[in-house]
C-alpha cells in the first residue's frame, strides 16, 4: 500500500492547476499526480481555439459571456454557475498568466479571437495551440514543486470506496473514497494507493465514437469509475460534435480545424462549392456547434458526400500563417493548400457536456472524492458547451476545489476504517489474455454502433437498436474483464463499455430535442 494526502487522477490544466494551488499554500502536503500516458498527453494538450476572457472591458462585459454561454447551453445551464465562472476568469487567466502561460499580442495588448456563438472577441490564444502552451507552463510549475510526484503510465482501474469491503452493505448516501487501485504499466503491478483527498480530472470520452478530435486517452476511465462507486452522473446524452475535423480515411483521432479559422472568415462550402449555412442560421458559419455540425450532417447525408469543404481561398494569407501555423502546415502535409483549395472536414466527436456531478467546489457525491472538467457535470455548460469555455472551467473549477480541499486537510477529520478492510488487488486465478484482437473487436463493434445509432442524430429506434446491441457487447467485455489478468486495454473497453451505456439510457430518458442533443422524432 501506497500513501499521499492527494491523489490527482490527471494531467490535464484541471489536475495540474489544482495540485499547484495546493502546493503553493501547503507545502508539507504529499500530492501525487497519476497519468496513463506521458504526462503532457491530455485533451488540454490539443485545444487550439483558446480560452474564453472578458479582457476588453470597453466593447465587451460578464453580461455578454454570460448569456451567450447561457444562449450556447439552450438554458439548460446553472446560471449561478456561469456566473461565477465568467467573472473569475480574468483573476484565474492572470493566473496562468503568472505560472509563465504566454498569449498572442497585438499592441501591447492580448490578441483577441472569436468563436461560434460569441458576440465578442474574447478568446485569449496562443497561435493554434493554445492548449499545448498552457500545459507546458503548468507542467513546468508542477515539475519545480518539491511535494509534487508525476507519475507517468499509471493507469487507474477504480476508486476505493466501502464497496470494496467485503460483506459490507452499501450505503449509497454515506460513500467515502480512500484513493484508487492503480495499474503501474511498467512494473505490471497494481497498487493500492490511498488519499485523503481524490481529484478525478480524466477529461472526456471521445473515444466512444469512431472519429473524433480527442486523444487515444480519452475513454472516459474517470465517469466510469466513479459510476461504478455509484457516483451520481447526469447528463451524458449532450455530447457535442466538432463541426471542423480534417476529413481522413482512417477512423480515429481526427485533426482539428479550430472554429477560430471560421470566427476569421473561412466558409462552409459543399463538396462542389457551394454555401449552404444561410438555409439552417442567420449567424450562418458562426451558429453554436450543435447547428454547424447537424447542418454538415445533413449536407452530407443529403448529397451522399463523405465530407464537405472549408473555404479560406479568400482569406488573408500572412494573418492566417500567423495564426494558424499548424492547421497550415498540417494541411500541407496533407497535399492541400489552404489557398487553393477547400480543406475537407467531417463532424466529430469533441466535448462530452455530462459527466460526474459536482458542486460550485468540485465535489461529488461521495466524500472525499473532487472532479474538474470534462469529466463533470458542473452546470457550467448546459446543453452545449460555448467554445473556448473548457479550459476555462478547468482553472476556475480548479481553483474551488484546490481551497476546498486545503480546508478539509487542515480540519485533517478523516475516518479510514474501512479502509483497513479493502483488501490488496487480487489476480489469483486469473489468465493472461493470450487474443488481444478480442479487444479490438469489441472496442470497434461498440464504436461502430454509437457512431451509428447514438451519434448527431438519433431517433427512438436507433437508440433501442442501440440499447440491444449495448448489452451484447457489455456481457462479452463482462466475460473477458472476470478471467483475464487486467491491461489497459482491457480496462479502456471496460469503461467505454460504462461511458456509452450511460449515453444510450440518458438519451432514451430525454423526451425533448436541447443543445447538442437532437432526437428526429421530437422534431
Amino acid at each position: 500500500m501506497i500513501k499521499t494526502d492527494v491523489l490527482v487522477i490527471g494531467s490535464g490544466i484541471s489536475g495540474l492547476s489544482y495540485a499547484i494551488k495546493i502546493s503553493e499554500k501547503l507545502p508539507d502536503t504529499k500530492i501525487m499526480i497519476v497519468t496513463k500516458a506521458d504526462e503532457d498527453e491530455s485533451n488540454t494538450k490539443y485545444a487550439q481555439g483558446g480560452l474564453a476572457v472578458v479582457t476588453d472591458f470597453q466593447n465587451d462585459n460578464f453580461q455578454k459571456h454570460i448569456d451567450d454561454t447561457i444562449r450556447a447551453g439552450d438554458g439548460e445551464n446553472n446560471p449561478d454557475v456561469v456566473k461565477m465562472v465568467v467573472e473569475e476568469a480574468p483573476k484565474r487567466f492572470n493566473e496562468i498568466v503568472e505560472w509563465g502561460a504566454k498569449f498572442d499580442q497585438e499592441n501591447g495588448k492580448f490578441a483577441l479571437g472569436r468563436e461560434g456563438g460569441h458576440t465578442e472577441n474574447r478568446i485569449v490564444h496562443h497561435k493554434d495551440i493554445t492548449g499545448f502552451e498552457i500545459e507546458r507552463a503548468l507542467l513546468e510549475t508542477a515539475r519545480n514543486s518539491p511535494n509534487i510526484e508525476i507519475l507517468p503510465y499509471h493507469y487507474v482501474i477504480d476508486l476505493l470506496t466501502q464497496h470494496h469491503v467485503p460483506g459490507k452493505e452499501l450505503d449509497t448516501n454515506n460513500i467515502h473514497c480512500y484513493g484508487a487501485y492503480i495499474l503501474d504499466e511498467k512494473q505490471k503491478q497494481i497498487k493500492k494507493i490511498t488519499a485523503k483527498i481524490t481529484l478525478v480530472a480524466t477529461g472526456g470520452a471521445g473515444h466512444v465514437y469512431k472519429n473524433t478530435t480527442n486523444p487515444i486517452i480519452a475513454t472516459g476511465d474517470g465517469i466510469a469509475f466513479v459510476a461504478r462507486a455509484h457516483g451520481m452522473v447526469s447528463n451524458m446524452q449532450y455530447y457535442q460534435f466538432h463541426p471542423t475535423a480534417l476529413y481522413s480515411k482512417l477512423d480515429g483521432m481526427l485533426f482539428l480545424i479550430s472554429e477560430a479559422v471560421r470566427g476569421d472568415g473561412a466558409k462552409l462550402r459543399t463538396k462542389n462549392g457551394k454555401p449552404f449555412m444561410q438555409k439552417y442560421d442567420p449567424r450562418e458559419e458562426l451558429a453554436s456547434r450543435d447547428i454547424v455540425a447537424r447542418a454538415i450532417d445533413n449536407e452530407m447525408k443529403t448529397s451522399g458526400d463523405e465530407y464537405v469543404g472549408l473555404d479560406c481561398r479568400e482569406m488573408d494569407k500572412e494573418k492566417f500563417m500567423k495564426h494558424f501555423p499548424n492547421i497550415y502546415n498540417k494541411c500541407l502535409s496533407e497535399g492541400i493548400d489552404p489557398f487553393k483549395q477547400l480543406i475537407p472536414v467531417v463532424p466529430a466527436a469533441h466535448y462530452l457536456m455530462g459527466g460526474i456531478n459536482i458542486d460550485k467546489d468540485g465535489q461529488s457525491s461521495i466524500k472525499n472524492l473532487f472532479a474538474v472538467g470534462e469529466c463533470t457535470n458542473s452546470g457550467l455548460h448546459g446543453a452545449n458547451r460555448l467554445a473556448s469555455n473548457s479550459l476555462l472551467e478547468g482553472l476556475v473549477f480548479g481553483h474551488n476545489a484546490a481551497l476546498k480541499s486545503m480546508t478539509l486537510l487542515e480540519e485533517n477529520n478523516f475516518n479510514f476504517d474501512d479502509l483497513k478492510a479493502i483488501p490488496e488487488w487480487n489476480e489469483e486465478g486469473m489468465k493472461i489474455m493470450d487474443e488481444m484482437v478480442l479487444v479490438t473487436y469489441l472496442r470497434k463493434q461498440l464504436q461502430e454502433m454509437m457512431s451509428d445509432l447514438v451519434s448527431i442524430v438519433r431517433s427512438n429506434e436507433r437508440l433501442k437498436i442501440a440499447k440491444k446491441k449495448h448489452q451484447d457487447i457489455s456481457e462479452a467485455v463482462g466475460e473477458l474483464y472476470n478471467y483475464s489478468i487486467l491491461s489497459p486495454q482491457l480496462s479502456e473497453l471496460r469503461n467505454l463499455v460504462s461511458v456509452s451505456g450511460l449515453i444510450i439510457d440518458q438519451s432514451l430518458e430525454m423526451k425533448q430535442n436541447k443543445g447538442a442533443f437532437y432526437n428526429k422524432d421530437f422534431a
